[in-house]
């Protein structure tokens, strides 16, 4: 059975219990194996079996309980479709909220004004209260709609959320009012304006509150704006601008200088500078030339190119990306699983705390209307969204700046987890070194009148019709630095050793050279000391070395390396100062490990391991519950990669490696892991500054509403006696405060 996902945004969400109650009720469906709501990106990720459930189904499902899954029709774009959603929502909230503040601000102002005596007798006739009824009115049944909406179809489907708070603190305050007005018998004061206040000042911090929580995912719209709407293609010799979802693979592409690749390709025609900045974090453009790859969203620099299109819609790499960053920022991290029990039993007991505060000051004092406002502040005071925003806005935020600097966490649980590891192992081959051989030393003997480019033209010549990867190697080097090869003649090979041949060119008068490892020269005669000393310290060095040889003369060497990436010592450093300590696993030689291994400055090496033996060493590091992260980029590398607690994927590598792997460095470079540990650590600790804020806030400001604090006189008033209109500000004020704490992960200094 062939398993779906989808990531989708949905609408309607009020709180995390909101969220809550959708990833269980979809989580219910037979064929839907996995399922979670985020509430701080409004999306829902679900895994599903489209021959056991379909979409229809589940979008029916979330709309029973009172929320909305945003699904785009076949043929319209999905990004625009959810826009145009997002901002309908957003319209209707901000068209609300100012209703409610055209009737709650002068209810509010003639109200205060009468109660602190600042405006005539007038203000107590009988008509004046009627008059804040007609106020009130709008503000608690069209502001205050969605709330009761939200109420009525939780408690319809037996779980409670803010709406639920907010509907009885207000209708409490709404109603006794009401009461008073047409039972005037009952006596006492109306609170109209503390109904339309409360109500007010939540839909307003609500908008505030999205506005922010719209900024931690501002790395996935980054992303998004990154794709072009059109492309140039050639179709019969003529180029003609057509919509980005009409390219299709083998089209050519034309792209002009400052403009981005609308899709993935292969250039087949020209020369350019490419800003990939968007994959790799850096700044400095790549050269690119035909043959090379390019990629949707990077910028071309000053030239002209032509490239076919290999990948296209949702299979190029920046569609990719998005949605590995979209899935990791919808997924749950282990550290949300306190606030989420906490979440889940939040309303009711806060309803419960109400309902006692009411009575313990109703029978300690015999007043009805203190009781009464007491009950209400801690209604309106509890605020379970601080909590359910706590742990996904910083999660959004840290896979965003991972994001920004080419690091692409594929599940919440990387970033997490990522900040506890003790080890990391480095497969050498590719991730320390570059992962191909390459010319290091050309170094001719005096006597031969050699210089070193024209020993490497001798040498490239000789292997020039070679299959051998070092004789490719020397190959391409001598192309790379312009020098002119000559052809070979006779060419002969000998097993173990290496070649011989002729070369044409008439100055050589058909001599014959060799070319080829030490030991064919050993009993040669020819073979200074000087040279055989340099091949020794050669060789310890991990290099390796060949000879060559005119007849029996030896005209000097060339050794070849898998040279170290250039940020291999550097990113090894930075790893030792985060208190890691760093492994090397390589297949090679333990002269050649150790080699390598003293240049960047490993604290262990492994050598010789065989591929199905790299996962094994990755469980030894592991025992006493030590936390591992393995890095690699080859086929042989996923098992590793897939035994370690964080498998680092070089996104450079195998897609095998990259499919296993949790982390993916999209720019290839080593110097990405200790930034991603960077970023990991520094999200867990905005996280547990989030939690602390969220628990805090509620574990003192319950009580101070309840009235612990009222037999103090050293307390000022407003706080032995809080009203719910300074109660509901602080709500809001402590969602916005959580989520602002989140925002500060995109300036963390994570160099």
């Amino acid at each position: 059975m062939n398993e779906q996902s989808l990531n989708l945004p949905v609408t309607g969400m009020s709180c995390a219990n909101c969220a809550a109650n959708i990833t269980r009720t979809v989580s219910k469906l037979e064929g839907v194996t996995d399922a979670n709501v985020n509430f701080a990106s409004e999306r829902l990720l679900v895994d599903y079996i489209p021959s056991i459930v379909s979409l229809d189904t589940i979008v029916s499902e979330i709309r029973k309980i009172g929320f909305n899954l945003i699904v785009a029709d076949e043929g319209q774009d999905e990004k625009d479709v959810e826009e145009i959603a997002r901002h309908a929502e957003i319209r209707d909230q901000m068209q609300k909220f100012i209703v409610g503040v055209i009737f709650a601000l002068p209810l509010f102002i003639i109200s205060m004004s009468r109660d602190f005596g600042l405006i005539g007798s007038w203000s107590h006739a009988p008509w004046v209260n009627w008059f804040f009824l007609f106020l009130a009115t709008p503000v608690q049944f069209y502001t205050g709609l969605d709330y009761y909406i939200g109420a009525y179809k939780n408690l319809k489907n037996k779980t409670t959320n803010m709406d639920v708070l907010i509907a009885l603190g207000s209708s409490v305050a709404y109603f006794y009012s009401l009461a008073i007005l047409v039972l005037p018998g009952l006596g006492g004061h109306v609170y109209f304006e503390t109904s339309a206040v409360i109500i007010t000042l939540i839909k307003f911090g609500k908008l505030l509150e999205a506005r922010t929580k719209g900024k931690t995912g501002g790395a996935i719209k980054k992303l998004i704006g990154l794709q072009p709407k059109t492309a140039t293609i050639v179709e019969d010799g003529e180029e003609k601008e057509i919509p980005i979802s009409m390219v299709k693979r083998g089209d050519i592409v034309v792209i002009r200088p400052g403009e981005r690749f609308p899709v993935d390709g292969v250039i087949i025609q020209g020369r350019s500078a490419v800003d990939e900045s968007m994959l790799s974090g850096e700044s400095l453009p790549v050269d690119k030339a035909k043959d090379d790859r390019v990629t949707g969203g990077t910028v071309n620099g000053e030239g002209l190119l032509k490239f076919k299109a290999t990948r296209v819609g949702k299979d190029t790499a920046l569609s990719q990306i998005i949605r590995l960053v979209q899935e990791a920022q919808g997924s749950k991290a282990p550290i949300q699983a306190l606030a989420d029990r906490v979440a889940a039993v939040f309303v009711p007991a806060v309803i419960g705390i109400a309902v006692i505060t009411f009575g313990i000051w109703w029978g300690i004092t015999g007043e009805f209307v203190p009781s009464m406002i007491r009950m209400v502040a801690v209604l309106v005071i509890a605020c379970p969204c601080a909590l359910g925003l706590a742990t996904p806005t910083a999660i959004m935020a840290g896979t965003g700046k991972g994001a920004e600097n080419g690091i692409l966490f594929k599940r919440s649980e990387a970033l997490e987890n990522a900040a506890k590891l003790e080890i990391i192992v480095l497969d050498k081959t590719g991730t320390i070194t570059m992962g191909k051989p390459t010319v290091v030393d050309q170094i001719p003997v005096e006597t031969s009148r050699l210089s070193s480019d024209e020993l490497l033209t001798l040498a490239a010549s000789i292997e020039k019709g070679s299959e051998h990867p070092i004789g490719k190697a020397i190959v391409t080097f001598a192309q790379e630095k312009g020098l002119v090869l000559n052809d070979p003649i006779n060419f002969k090979a000998h097993s173990g050793f290496g070649v011989e041949a002729q070369l044409d060119d008439p100055r050589l008068d058909n001599q014959v050279f060799r070319f080829g490892k030490p030991k064919w020269f050993e009993q040669d005669s020819g073979m200074p000391d000087a040279i055989q000393e340099v091949i020794r310290k050669l060789q310890n060095k991990g290099r390796t070395v060949m000879v060559l040889a005119k007849d029996k003369d030896v005209q000097g060497i060339i050794s070849v390396s898998d040279v170290l990436k250039p940020e291999s010592k550097q990113a090894v450093k930075e790893l030792h100062a985060e208190d890691l300590k760093v492994v090397m696993l390589t297949g090679d030689n333990l002269q050649t490990a150790r080699a390598i291994a003293g240049e960047v400055d490993v604290d262990d090496v492994q050598a010789e391991v065989r591929p199905e033996e790299k996962s094994g060493k990755v469980k030894a590091f592991q025992q006493n519950n030590v936390l591992v992260g393995m890095v690699g980029d080859g086929i042989n590398d996923a098992p590793a990669l897939a035994q370690a607690d964080i498998g680092f994927a070089i996104g450079t590598g195998t897609d095998v490696a990259i499919e296993t792997g949790d982390v993916i460095l999209s720019s290839g470079k080593l110097t990405g892991i200790p930034k991603a540990i960077k970023i990991s650590r520094k999200t867990i600790a905005t996280i547990k500054q989030n939690l602390f804020l969220a628990f805090v806030y509620n574990i003192i400001l319950i009580p101070v509403a309840a009235g612990i604090l009222a037999p103090f006189d050293m307390f000022p008033e407003f706080l032995r006696q809080l009203h719910p209109i300074l109660a509901a500000l602080a709500m809001a004020v402590s969602s916005i405060s959580v989520v602002t704490n989140s925002l500060w992960l995109y300036n963390a200094d994570i160099r």
